[in-house]
């Protein structure tokens, strides 16, 4: 299946939810902010629980937590920013992290809570910086064409006057 079908399928089902155009947004742009976040296996439950939590629409927010799969392959260099960012806001004074190339890792350093720490917050809070600006740029996007979509959909549904036969 091509990319533009599975797009085009999914923004129908987002579309077809029966929900106020706020609540759909805010469940998208929940979906759209843990899709971005390093948590790995949480992000789904992450994203349902924010949902409960804000009374935003829970499927928008899984249909908008899979749409992020797209960009599965970019995931590795959008982490690699998520660090560095995160990186660089922790640090004290303000510095970027080493390149690649300089960076050391042990095969057994992965098994330790101190990596996790050292590699983890970094990119966390980087995940969390950078994912909150493309939530807020979908929650708006979103409820326009939502709305957009309701309006046009009760206007065809609501009965039309007959030009033909005045009464």
């Amino acid at each position: 299946m091509n990319v533009r079908r599975w797009l085009h399928e999914h923004s129908l089902k987002l579309l077809a939810i029966r929900d106020t155009p706020e609540a759909i947004a805010g469940g998208v742009a929940i979906g759209v902010f843990f899709g971005f976040t390093p948590l790995f296996g949480l992000k789904t439950l992450s994203a349902i629980f924010f949902a409960w939590l804000t009374r935003s629409n829970i499927l928008a927010a899984v249909i908008s937590g899979a749409l992020h799969d797209v960009i599965l392959p970019f995931m590795p260099i959008i982490y690699r920013w998520e660090y560095s960012l995160g990186f660089f806001m922790l640090s004290d004074p303000h510095h970027w992290p080493p390149p690649l190339r300089h960076m050391h890792f042990e095969g057994g350093a992965w098994r330790h809570w101190t990596t996790f720490f050292t590699v983890g917050k970094p990119l966390l809070v980087g995940g969390c910086v950078a994912a909150a600006p493309f939530a807020l740029l979908s929650f708006f996007i979103t409820r326009e064409i939502v709305a957009r979509h309701q309006r046009k959909k009760r206007a065809e549904e609501a009965p039309q006057p007959d030009i033909a036969n005045p009464t």
